[in-house]
Formats: structure tokens, sequence, C-alpha cells
């Protein structure tokens, strides 16, 4: 039995590190790394880096970097199933600058070939998990599938609705027991399913209650909306708390030493729904305080999936 199903993408990274972020036209020095990463994969390897037993479903090509992504999991103990794909697989060009903020361009590749027959075929390993994890550069119908195949099976349900302007709709957003935006998804979500109109760089400074207001307008019973630096906001359906003592509240962010960003919401999604599994029984803060601290201790280290450390919840 797995304790976390993480069903998503895995991209072989090509890393440019320089001063600046590149500007259209311009020509720029930069240090060049490769390694692993996609959504699903670094949120895979972080559940089980912070000691969920986790299985990472996903479709790969059959080429080097399907050979890396295996290599790679079994290296870290997490068990991989894969749909073969006959397209590469998936790439990203990650351009980081001196203050560890990223630009990142998306090659789908096997990505975008992960169907929802497969999640149909391996239903039994997504109701055997305790928290299914998923995230949205792979089809929406194949997310929606994997969704409401746990939810049926009473799994608890987490969707990342990244990247932003990815597809999704209604019902995809109704099968996710908890919702985990970063704020540019949070308002592209309800310019898009809601019809309000709000910035992204406006999300943070909004003050509790009106935020609130606005997660209640998305259909998960519990958002949380990542905000970087400034932390993390928890909105709650009145009736299912989730063993918290108020609907809505603020955890601040953890300081560290900021070296590269590429993966800390990748790192916050997959320490969550470490956490959950590991004490479903616990105040829902708890589960948030500790992916807090993991992605905020992910970003001390360069890389994305490489870059999520080994850290287990404490006993909650």
């Amino acid at each position: 039995m797995s304790s976390v199903v993480v069903a998503g993408s895995f991209n072989v990274d090509h890393v440019w590190r320089c001063d600046a972020l590149p500007a259209a036209g311009a020509t720029i020095a930069g240090r060049y790394s490769t390694g692993p990463g996609g959504k699903g994969f670094n949120q895979a390897v972080a559940a089980r880096r912070a000691g969920a037993d986790t299985t990472f479903v996903c479709a790969l090509g059959e080429d080097a970097g399907g050979a890396l992504a295996r290599q790679l999991a079994s290296a870290d103990g997490l068990a991989v199933v894969a749909e073969a794909s006959s397209e590469p697989t998936g790439t990203a060009g990650i351009y980081v600058d001196s203050r560890g903020r990223n630009s990142i361009v998306i090659g789908a590749g096997a990505n975008a070939s992960l169907s929802a027959d497969f999640m149909d075929s391996n239903a039994g390993l997504l109701g055997s998990a305790k928290v299914l994890l998923a995230q949205l550069e792979s089809p929406a119908e194949t997310i929606e599938k994997a969704l409401a195949t746990a939810r049926e099976a009473g799994v608890l349900t987490i969707l990342n609705p990244a990247p932003a302007n990815a597809p999704s709709s209604i019902g995809l957003l109704k099968l996710a027991d908890v919702l985990t935006p970063n704020e540019t998804e949070f308002a592209a979500l309800l310019g898009r399913h809601v019809g309000e109109r709000v910035e992204a760089d406006d999300v943070a400074a909004l003050d509790g209650a009106s935020l609130h207001a606005l997660c209640r307008k998305l259909s998960a019973s519990t958002v949380v909306v990542t905000l970087g630096a400034v932390g993390v906001f928890v909105s709650h359906d009145e009736e299912q708390l989730r063993g918290d003592g108020q609907p809505y509240y603020r955890v601040a962010a953890e300081s560290v030493q900021v070296v590269d960003t590429t993966g800390a919401g990748d790192a916050f999604n997959g320490a969550l729904a470490a956490s959950l599994a590991h004490a479903p029984e616990a105040a829902f803060n708890k589960h948030v305080r500790f992916a807090n601290q993991y992605a905020a201790r992910s970003t001390e280290n360069e890389g994305a999936a490489l870059s999520m450390p080994r850290m287990t919840p404490a006993e909650l």
C-alpha cells in the first residue's frame, strides 16, 4: 500500500544561472546544469524524502530521460508506475537569477500522453493510497480521472492547480479536498471560474476576511494559497475545519538564506501530502506548518527534485 500516490509529470530540467533573467532579444552569459524536474516528480520526491511511502504515476519516453527518471526514483526508494510513450520524455528550460527568481519554459513531450485509460487501469493503486496528489502538467481529463477514482475510494485528494495557464474546470476543482494554488494560480482560477478579477500581486495584501471569501468561491473544502516570501493562507469550509479552530488563518514564511526558489511550491505540496498521510488525525495547521518549513528548506539548495531536503514530520 502506498501512503501517497502522486500523478503527474516528469521533465529533464536544463538550467541556466545568470545575474538577471534574460530580456527579449538579449544574449547573456550563464552557468549551465541539468537534472530531474517536472512538478509531479518534484512532488513525489518531496513526499518520499518527507517520509511517505510514495508511488509516482506518470508517462515516460523510451529514451535517456525516461531512464534517468527510473534511476533517480530507485535511488530514493520511490516507486514508478509509468505509461510508455512514443514521445520524448518531458523537458524544461529554466533561468534562475542572482536573487533566486526563475522563469521556466516547458516541453510537455510524454507528459501530454498520460491517459485517463492508464489511470483506470491503475484504479487499485490510486484507491490504496491515503493521499492522492496531482497537478496540471498532464492532460486535465487524465487528472480528473485520477482524482475521481481516488475520491470514490475514500482517498484524500490534493490538487495543485499549476501551472496557472493550464486548462481546468469546476468539475475538476470539485474533486479536490484540498486545493493548493500560489497567488498567480489563485488569481487565474478566480478569473476563469468565478469571474473575479484580482491581480496576483495584490493577493497577499488582502485582509484575511476578504481572501477567505474569495477562497470560498472556489469548490474545494480547503484552499491553501502559497504566497512565497509572505507565507501561506489557509481557508476552510465552515463545516470542514479539518481539526483547526478557525476557518481561516495565515502562517508566516520561514527565515532562510534563499539560493533558488525553483520547486519550492512542489516541496510544499509533497511535504503536505506526506504529513497528511503520516498523521491524518492531526489538526490541519500542523501539516501546513511542516510543509511551510520543508518548502523553505528546499530553497537553500540549487535545483528542483534534487533540492528536496530529507526532513520528516515531527510527531503530530
